[in-house]
């Protein structure tokens, strides 16, 4: 698979099944969010895998109402960083997460590639987060990223509008509307 057939394939998907988590598997991982470019190089990005069973159901208890379906992962990623490990200049003092977005972007496509869903989300406790896997406050819990398999049925803990998009790929933003020409124009 070339990139841009990871980038066509690379799916949200909610509907799970089991995949044995390797170490293969999280080097791969690890060594495509390594080779992400960052500003000055560097590479504020800092990835926790869970995998173990136990600690799985203790991360179960910071997911919102709204990703129970997450509980059938096989790992969760969380995604952390710190200002401080990266470039802040004058008021830019967010670049952090600009390079820690594009560390994670890399491990979603090799995710894809190796035939595994990498979905990341909002909806968690970055509070709960913190204290089960012993991130200090100065460490922003960034996102988590589900991993799995995709299942061949649509899991029942769904909403029906999970579900629903299960089917199809959301619609996308037209080009025109995303992609300027030498200048901004705001869009009515």
């Amino acid at each position: 698979m070339n990139v841009k057939e990871a980038i066509d394939s690379r799916r949200a998907f909610r509907s799970l099944e089991d995949v044995e988590i390797t170490s293969e598997i999280i080097d791969e991982l690890g060594k495509a969010a390594q080779l992400a470019p960052s500003c000055f190089n560097n590479q504020p990005w800092r990835y926790v895998f869970i995998y173990d069973t136990e600690q799985l159901k203790k991360m179960h208890g910071a997911l919102s109402d709204g990703n129970k379906w997450a509980t059938k992962a096989s790992m969760i990623i969380a995604v952390i960083a710190g200002k401080e490990d990266d470039c802040v200049i004058r008021e830019r003092d967010f670049y952090y997460a600009f390079d820690t977005g594009l560390a994670t972007a890399h491990l979603i496509l090799r995710a894809t590639e190796l035939g595994l869903v990498a979905h990341p989300i909002a909806g968690y406790s970055p509070s709960k987060t913190r204290d089960i896997l012993g991130i200090p406050e100065d460490v922003a819990v960034i996102t988590l990223v589900i991993v799995g398999k995709k299942a061949d049925e649509i899991s029942d803990l769904l909403s029906a509008e999970q579900a629903e998009r299960e089917l199809r790929r959301p619609e996308r933003l037209r080009l025109d509307e995303i992609v300027f020409h030498n200048r901004y124009e705001a869009r009515q």
